[in-house]
């Protein structure tokens, strides 16, 4: 896995992420390889090791498991990985609803804490696609839910969206 890594990676950046979760649609661990990219591109976000579930234009699921590494004192999932999860899932959505040489940034992200997190999680973001080319602000809300379908936090991004 690590070759075919190293051949996408020359292939990964933002305005690529539909064509490459295309491109991998029949190749084995697509969601894992997708994640390894992500974290490529962005390297704080490789520290929770995410699956990319599904990826369409301005819809994203990413999946973080349960590990020893992103968990806290209390035995359930750490605050900040949690936070980790949902910002890369508000992303994904946002950049995959731009329209082509459009490029986010996150200002701001606020998460709501509901229960404690165990288990994996699964986050997922809607955004609705940008057709305008003027520099704007977008607000998203990422759901972030255990296995049993429970929301254990949810996510505010508001992401700066221009050329």
């Amino acid at each position: 896995m690590s070759s075919l890594l190293g051949q996408l990676k020359s292939l990964a950046s933002p305005s690529q992420l539909l064509p490459l979760w295309k491109l991998l649609k029949n190749v084995p661990g697509r969601g894992v390889i997708m994640g390894r990219l992500a974290g490529q591109l962005a390297a704080y976000t490789g520290t929770i090791r995410p699956e990319v579930v599904s990826l369409e234009k301005g819809v994203a699921r990413v999946l973080m498991r349960d590990t020893r590494h992103v968990r806290n004192h209390l035995n359930s999932l750490h605050a900040a990985a949690l936070m980790n999860l949902a910002e890369m899932t508000t992303g994904m959505a946002v950049i995959s609803a731009l329209p082509e040489g459009l490029r986010g940034i996150p200002t701001h992200v606020a998460m709501d804490y509901l229960k404690k997190a165990r288990g994996p999680i699964t986050a997922e973001c809607t955004c609705a696609p940008v057709t305008s080319r003027e520099p704007q602000n977008l607000e998203v809300i990422a759901e972030l839910k255990n296995e049993a379908g429970d929301v254990v936090a949810r996510a505010l991004a508001k992401w700066r969206v221009g050329a």
